[in-house]
């Protein structure tokens, strides 16, 4: 089995700050920031494939109908926190990396 495409990222990140000469204990939290909205990220992309876009609601007998879900908005959000993250530490996204599978995935 390959490395995982979350191990791919920190490993790129980390070896853009060494490049840099800017690789700090701060930095190296940033990191680990990134890579906790990275799975953030991934659990709410499960979600909205699993439930849709818009979800079923029923607040009582006759209280019921279908409601945004509200990963989209929060998908939106940590993308934009990564975004900043990135920013923050002077670095631009990856384009892709191997999945592991011999497919690519994006990284961000």
């Amino acid at each position: 089995m390959g490395t995982s495409v979350k191990n791919l990222i920190e490993q790129d990140l980390i070896s853009q700050l060494e490049e840099r000469g800017v690789l700090l204990k701060y930095h190296e939290d940033l990191v680990k920031d990134y890579l906790s909205y990275y799975d953030i990220k991934r659990k709410l992309i499960a979600d909205i494939k699993k439930r849709g876009v818009s979800v079923f609601y029923q607040n009582g007998e006759n209280q019921k109908g279908y409601k945004r879900n509200e990963s989209v908005s929060e998908l939106n959000k940590i993308t934009a926190t990564m975004l900043k993250i990135l920013s923050e530490l002077g670095l631009k996204p990856p384009q892709k990396a191997s999945d592991g599978d011999g497919g690519n995935a994006d990284l961000l």
